[in-house]
């Protein structure tokens, strides 16, 4: 009879069992997934409602901008953290892992889908409703402009009028001012010279012309000579010039800081997706089934 010797040790498919047929599960992934979006929006739901509380406009206790702001911010993390941490625990706790990387990995895609779920949902939603809403009008702006482009020179040759013509019309049609400055209203003045800033403000040839054109606009609406027309235009030229360079100065320190603040704001909310990955991480983990021996 035979018999099956041993050495005192167990099979190597005993002692090292084999891991499971699937280390990542889709199913509690979607479930620690679900967890944590609810435990986000019912936790933000309670904060909104919390700051509103705060709003007092008859007492006049409200708090300012900048003190609610970062306690909503403080608030979004700690939410964040306990969302993302109660969605890596349930995914880790539903997919049954012994193994603690497995578990983090399934903290870690926990995360992972909840915030792209999240960036969907606000690209999708809100840009696509405003975005679809321009893009409407644009085509229906697009369609009238082409519209009337095409119809335009059609309707002109079946009258026998020659485009450039029609054009000169037009521009007869909108310069109602009379050539004569002296003849000219307040009014017609102010559109005249309206109509001559730009071609001053590009200088050259065009611009000398405009200049001189503004020039004997203001002699004879002011009943003053030509040189002293010429000097308060000349003046207005400075402040205007001055006031162009104040406002660039304004605008570049207003970009600044903007982009600075932009900048800041990036890096905190790097630390805070960071911040969200570790709780995912660190809940998964703290579900990890021990084996049984």
């Amino acid at each position: 009879m035979a018999s099956n010797a041993s050495n005192g040790f167990a099979p190597i498919d005993d002692a090292y069992p084999g891991k499971t047929r699937t280390r990542l599960s889709w199913g509690a992934i979607f479930a620690g997934v679900v967890i944590a979006v609810a435990v986000q929006l019912v936790l933000g739901i309670l904060g909104a409602g919390i700051g509103l509380t705060m709003v007092d406009p008859v007492e006049g206790t409200t708090p300012g901008a900048a003190g609610f702001g970062i306690g909503a911010g403080i608030y979004w993390l700690l939410t964040t953290v306990l969302a993302l941490g109660a969605g890596g625990f349930a995914a880790a706790r539903a997919a049954g892992v012994h193994e603690r990387f497995d578990a983090l990995v399934h903290g870690l895609v926990v995360w992972g889908v909840t915030l792209i779920l999240t960036l969907y949902l606000l690209t999708s939603a809100v840009g696509g409703i405003i975005g679809g809403a321009f893009r409407t009008v644009g085509a229906v702006a697009g369609a009238a402009g082409s519209t009337v482009g095409a119809a335009a020179p059609a309707a002109a040759s079946v009258a026998g009028v020659d485009a450039s013509d029609v054009r000169s019309e037009a521009a007869a049609y909108l310069s109602d001012a009379p050539s004569d400055p002296a003849q000219m209203t307040a009014e017609q003045a102010q559109k005249e010279i309206a109509r001559e800033l730009p071609a001053l403000a590009r200088g050259g040839s065009d611009g000398q012309q405009a200049e001189r054109r503004i020039v004997d606009i203001v002699a004879a609406q002011r009943k003053i000579s030509r040189p002293e027309a010429q000097a308060q235009v000349t003046r207005a030229k400075q402040q205007f010039a001055a006031t162009k360079e104040k406002t660039i100065e304004t605008a570049k320190s207003a970009t600044d800081k903007a982009a600075g603040a932009a900048a800041g704001t990036s890096f905190v909310l790097v630390l805070a997706l960071l911040v969200g990955a570790a709780a995912s991480g660190f809940g998964a983990t703290a579900a990890t089934r021990r084996r049984l021996r």
